[in-house]
C-alpha cells in the first residue's frame, strides 16, 4: 500500500481515538503517523521514496515562500519608487517537466510569485511563456526558474 494512504489512515485513526476530527487533531495524527512509518520502515516495507518526496515537497513549499517574500519586496519597492525600474518582457522557457500536473504546478507557482505571470504553454508542451516584470536579464530569469521551481518539482515527482 502507498505510504501516503497509510499515513492518512493513521491520521484518521488518531482522530477517531481522540474523538476530535478538527484540523489540528488530523494534523497531529498525520505527523505522528509519519514518524511511526519512518520508524517502522523496515517492518512495513514502505520504500524510502515516500519520505524523500515528503522532504522534497516541504523544501519546495519553503522555497516558494522564500521566493514569494523576495519578489513581494521587489515589487513593493518598485511601486513606491518615484521612477519605476521595471522592464517587462515575455520570456520563453523550455520545459523539462512533461506531465500535465507538473506543468500546472510550475505555472501556478510562477503566477503566484509577484512580478511573474505564466502566459501560455505551447501546444507541444515544450515551451512556457512567462511575463516577467523585471526582465533586465532574460537568461537569468530562465535559469532561476529552471534551477529553482522546475528542478524542485521534478524532485518531488520523480519515479
Amino acid at each position: 500500500m502507498n505510504g501516503l494512504v497509510i499515513n492518512l489512515l493513521l491520521a484518521f485513526a488518531w482522530a477517531a481515538m481522540t474523538g476530535d476530527f478538527s484540523f489540528a487533531s488530523l494534523a497531529t495524527g498525520a505527523v505522528l503517523g509519519f514518524f511511526a512509518l519512518w520508524l517502522s520502515q523496515p517492518l512495513t516495507g514502505i520504500d524510502g521514496l515516500y519520505f524523500k518526496r515528503f522532504y522534497r515537497a516541504v523544501y519546495l513549499a519553503l522555497f516558494f515562500l522564500w521566493e514569494l517574500l523576495l519578489s513581494s519586496i521587489a515589487v513593493a519597492w518598485d511601486v513606491i519608487r518615484p521612477v519605476p525600474q521595471n522592464k517587462p518582457e515575455l520570456i520563453e522557457i523550455p520545459l523539462t517537466v512533461k506531465s500535465d500536473f507538473e506543468i500546472l504546478l510550475l505555472t501556478n507557482l510562477i503566477s503566484l510569485t509577484p512580478g511573474t505571470l505564466s502566459v501560455d504553454v505551447t501546444e507541444d508542451r515544450e515551451t512556457l511563456i512567462v511575463h516577467a516584470m523585471f526582465a533586465d536579464d532574460a537568461e537569468a530569469i530562465r535559469r532561476d526558474i529552471k534551477d529553482g521551481f522546475e528542478r524542485l518539482i521534478m524532485g518531488v515527482f520523480e519515479k
